[in-house]
């Protein structure tokens, strides 16, 4: 790297901080996807004046609405010469807040080395951190050959469908077009995440019989059915999950083996409204539901993971009385994969032994993230994850970015677009 393109990107320092709080400010809620306008708006005012921006927004993707449109912006850059085009992704969207912050999520705090707020870490600092390492090149480099992409895109915590997955539909990730994409997710400014395991969504509803709570016996209770889907779970299921381990360099260990977590219950009657202090009525609960996220294996095939929920299911209708049940399946991601040998790879990896001083760690992530959408629609597979921040922290309270992690990483992402770019 060379030590002008090094010096720009720390000079920036006070402005990859402020733009960094800019972003996290916006309170892009997802669900149910709130003020992605305003960011979009926010990196259009910012990119400009050195790309050239679109907005394009995903009409009919789930969630997509008047109250919450699912913008997106992609803002590109042609040097003067011809050549490949790098590619920076980053979502817009965060997770909803949660309880036991010590600190305003919203009000993006400066302490120290770290700056703090909800998106802090996945991944708004990301983001940030290309966006400087990419103006830097272009300040230092303005003849570069090629071409550089930037992109704000939405939805990526509820599957990506408003973001990654319309754009790939819509050919902006076609390999004619797009060559290299790297995604400023949290995987560590040492590691390269080279793909990640695959997730199969499922509602779950057992059936019953409403009746008098006082006389249970004419009824049939669907959350006594479901307690024993969950028993079944922890007596056959778990245990086998636990005992499937991959090959892929999934980060962190426990995630190498396979996984499943039940992200709701509803049973019975709903929760009363906010302010109502009344009684519950007396009533024999007929319908209760479950949500499974199960993540699964490169070594598993999807037909076998939902297959073996389904027969654990058909067992318990078999032997226990009055038993029924429904299954929906609400989404499926196949695990992917990019090859230590592409491009992109190689390339990075470079820039961390040249910038850092250390041999890369290859990874995989426990969860998807938008390769999955750039792999399957857009047929791109010259994609990695690469940005800063640690994974443990995402979704955390007090999430956190740590400003020297960022510049570090943007100086990787410098480097990698100068080998890549000054052909």
């Amino acid at each position: 790297m060379s030590d002008a393109l090094r010096n720009r990107i720390q000079d920036k320092r006070d402005d990859l901080i402020a733009l960094t709080q800019a972003l996290i400010c916006v309170p892009t809620l997802n669900p149910p996807g709130a003020h992605y306008d305003a960011i979009c708006d926010l990196l259009k005012q910012r990119l400009a004046p050195r790309f050239d921006c679109t907005l394009i927004r995903a009409h009919g993707t789930p969630g997509d609405s008047d109250q919450f449109p699912r913008w997106n912006i992609i803002a590109r850059r042609d040097g003067p010469r011809p050549g490949p085009c790098v590619h920076f992704n980053g979502h817009t969207d965060v997770v909803e807040v949660g309880n036991g912050w010590s600190r305003d999520p919203f009000a993006a705090t400066v302490e120290g080395d770290r700056i703090y707020g909800r998106g802090a870490c996945d991944m708004k600092g990301g983001l940030a951190a290309a966006i400087i390492a990419a103006e830097a090149f272009i300040e230092e480099y303005p003849n570069h050959a090629g071409a550089i992409e930037i992109s704000g895109t939405a939805d990526e915590e509820s599957g990506g469908y408003g973001g990654v997955a319309y754009l790939a539909e819509h050919g902006w990730f076609d390999p004619a077009r797009v060559q290299h994409v790297i995604i400023p997710e949290p995987l560590g400014k040492g590691r390269i995440c080279l793909g990640h395991r695959g997730g199969w969504w499922a509602e779950i509803e057992t059936k019953g019989r409403i009746a008098h709570g006082s006389m249970p016996f004419l009824g049939d209770c669907a959350v006594r059915h479901m307690g024993a889907v969950l028993q079944a779970f922890e007596d056959t299921l778990y245990p086998a999950m636990a005992a499937r381990h991959t090959a892929m360099p999934v980060v962190p260990n426990g995630a190498r083996a396979s996984t499943m977590n039940i992200n709701a219950i509803h049973g019975g009657q709903p929760e009363n409204p906010p302010g109502y202090d009344g009684l519950p009525a007396h009533c024999v609960p007929d319908s209760c539901r479950i949500t499974i996220d199960r993540r699964f294996l490169v070594e598993e095939p999807i037909d076998t993971v939902s297959g073996e929920v389904i027969a654990l299911l058909d067992d318990l209708k078999s032997r226990r009385p009055d038993f029924d049940y429904s299954l929906r399946e609400l989404n499926r991601v196949l695990p992917s994969m990019t090859d230590k040998s592409a491009p992109i790879v190689t390339t990075v990896a470079a820039a961390i032994r040249d910038t850092l001083g250390q041999d890369t760690t290859y990874v995989a992530s426990p969860g998807s993230y938008d390769q999955k959408h750039i792999d399957r629609i857009g047929r791109l597979k010259n994609c990695i994850a690469y940005g800063p921040g640690e994974l443990e922290l995402a979704h955390q309270p007090d999430e956190w970015i740590g400003i020297v992690d960022m510049l570090d990483s943007a100086c990787v992402m410098a480097c990698s677009l100068e080998a890549l770019l000054l052909t």
